[in-house]
């Protein structure tokens, strides 16, 4: 059984693999972004928890006063936990990917970049590596 993040990361939609692309640059430059990432009883489409930033990106339906309503919930929620949220539409990263990617990279001018190596390595080498021991070379 899969969970939620797992779930959400396998059925993005165009629009959010639109989005990852975009941030594919930042990525390579030190913001370490996660996708569909939990944060207290929500999950956030992109996050980047050293820069305290997330990225939403809205379909059609939160158009709605309701949906409006809990987006607005949600946002209080997330920036209680330290979080600045911004949003763009599914048709802004659709119809126009370079004014999001100046957007992306305006908000991201101002944030700090991940200290040391953006994502460990999940499973290190068997060849060992890290500090050198006595004896071996340097």
């Amino acid at each position: 059984m899969e969970d939620g993040a797992t779930a959400l990361r396998a059925n993005q939609t165009g629009p959010e693999r639109r989005f990852w692309q975009l941030l594919y640059t930042s990525r390579k430059s030190g913001y370490h972004f996660r996708r569909q990432a939990q944060i207290g009883p929500y999950y956030a489409d992109f996050v980047c928890h050293h820069a305290g930033l997330i990225f939403e990106i809205d379909g059609d339906t939160h158009g709605s006063e309701v949906a409006q309503a809990s987006d607005s919930r949600r946002t209080a929620y997330l920036k209680t936990r330290g979080y600045d949220v911004f949003r763009f539409t599914n048709n802004d990263v659709l119809t126009n990917p370079d004014g999001v990617y100046t957007m992306i990279s305006a908000i991201l001018q101002h944030r700090p970049k991940a200290s040391g190596s953006p994502t460990p390595t999940p499973n290190p080498s068997p060849q060992g590596g890290g500090e050198p021991t006595e004896g071996s070379p340097i």
